[in-house]
């Protein structure tokens, strides 16, 4: 987290102190570093340069406009999944003409609304699909950009409710099927097939899948390109690997340099859909501690935001690095790079696993805790049996990592309303999402 650093024991967002901010806009509060959005676009614009390449932010993992804008003015196009992210990206002026609609489940109105928005292309999920584009296109008057998106059964070797390139996922179309599809283009003369769309998981830590998959793919389009499916576009997906803890991540280069040849081989343009690896690393999200329970077996640390604010580790078991914003003790892993990060990340590991009174195990100052929300269930949990500084009511802590499905995936469960969002800028902080409200949470309700 390039632009996330402590500075004499207090944490940093570029120039802003994490204490001031949430002195100012309250807690659970999600703060956002513009300086790393801009750094990860570049690098990603950078190691894909050698083809002509659209990288479309992938919407669905941080769909704030305030974040969408400053990817537009890098010069970003969009993965979209649905009407609403359709809205969100015209709402910050996006080029139609760098915009993908995918998704399994695109609604009539949706399809309308982006035929009339000019989009560059649907990624088709299904013959059924395809067929109900053709009758709204022709009842339109229009002609739709289509790319089929292809199930290639590729196993990314990422968690089961993240991947989506084997068959036994609800995405994309097989090859068979597919096939057969472009053999019968002709038939539909309001679609135009414009190429092949692939989409593996994410995260993805070893570029191995992306030649697996996209060797197929490559091949089909070489084999079945003619006048009218002449294939312009092969769209590779995302999925890229995050630097959660200690994980060996491929560089953006190392990803090029396992997509690059097969789109020359297929003699594409190229379609690239990153998002957790563009604003993963770009936020946390800073939460205040309530209470300090000691039950005599483990130690317990609730704080004020909850699983409703950041679903990940309920939903995924996912990991986040977690600190006090001010320590004296410096974050033994911060930024990843420390000398003692592996023992650090392989000691909790193992007494994690241990099954003992965890409550006992102390040792450089820090102890063994769970960091828990508020939430009225056993899952709203955001770190097991973590190595942290002793923290007291009132001490802020930060939840590293949360700018991707951190926000997007917030809800109102347990009546609670949703968190800010605050961009910060060097040395200044403006707010992208105020705080909802009670009167916002009952605001489409009647009695």
């Amino acid at each position: 987290m390039d632009h996330f650093s402590y500075n004499q024991g207090r944490l940093f967002c570029e120039g802003m102190s994490a204490d001031a901010l949430a002195e100012q806009y309250g807690t659970p509060l999600y703060v956002y570093s513009r300086k790393t959005l801009e750094d990860k676009y570049r690098a990603i614009k950078k190691a894909f340069e050698s083809v002509q390449t659209i990288i479309a932010f992938s919407v669905k993992s941080c769909s704030i406009i305030g974040v969408l804008n400053v990817l537009r003015e890098l010069g970003a196009g969009f993965d979209i999944v649905s009407g609403g992210e359709l809205a969100r990206t015209m709402r910050v002026g996006a080029d139609p003409r760098k915009t993908v609609f995918a998704g399994v489940g695109k609604t009539d109105e949706d399809i309308r609304d982006a035929l009339a928005q000019d989009i560059l292309m649907f990624n088709v999920e299904s013959e059924a699909e395809l067929d109900n584009i053709q009758n709204i296109a022709a009842d339109m008057g229009m002609v739709a950009p289509v790319a089929l998106r292809i199930n290639p059964d590729v196993d990314a070797n990422t968690h089961a409710k993240t991947t989506t390139g084997k068959k036994e996922n609800k995405f994309g179309i097989d090859f068979a099927t597919a096939s057969r599809i472009v053999r019968n283009i002709a038939v539909q003369p309001n679609v135009r097939l414009l190429g092949l769309d692939v989409h593996l998981g994410s995260p993805i830590y070893t570029t191995t899948p992306y030649r697996d998959a996209l060797e197929k793919v490559a091949d089909f389009i070489l084999e079945h390109r003619s006048p009218r499916a002449q294939f312009e576009y092969l769209n590779a997906g995302g999925g890229y690997g995050l630097l959660y803890r200690d994980q060996a991540v491929p560089s953006f280069q190392e990803y090029a340099e396992a997509i690059i040849p097969y789109a020359k081989k297929a003699g594409c343009k190229l379609i690239v859909e990153p998002g957790r690896s563009i604003v993963g690393n770009a936020a946390v999200l800073l939460t205040r501690v309530l209470y300090i329970k000691d039950n005599g077996h483990k130690l317990f640390t609730t704080v004020d935001a909850g699983m409703n604010d950041l679903i990940r580790p309920a939903m995924y078991d996912a990991y986040h690095f977690c600190w006090p914003t001010r320590s004296a003790t410096v974050p033994p892993a911060h930024l990843f790079t420390s000398s003692d990060a592996v023992a650090y990340f392989t000691r909790e590991a193992l007494e994690t696993q241990t099954g003992t009174n965890t409550r006992e195990i102390q040792a450089d100052g820090l102890v063994m805790t769970d960091v828990v929300g508020p939430i009225c269930e056993s899952s709203d949990t955001f770190a097991k049996a973590r190595r942290l500084p002793p923290m007291q009511r009132g001490q802020l802590l930060a939840i590293f990592s949360a700018g991707a499905y951190g926000f997007s995936m917030a809800s109102n469960y347990n009546s609670r309303p949703r968190a800010a969002e605050v961009l910060v800028e060097g040395d200044t902080a403006r707010v992208i999402r105020r705080r909802e409200t009670l009167d916002d949470l009952m605001a489409g309700e009647t009695v």
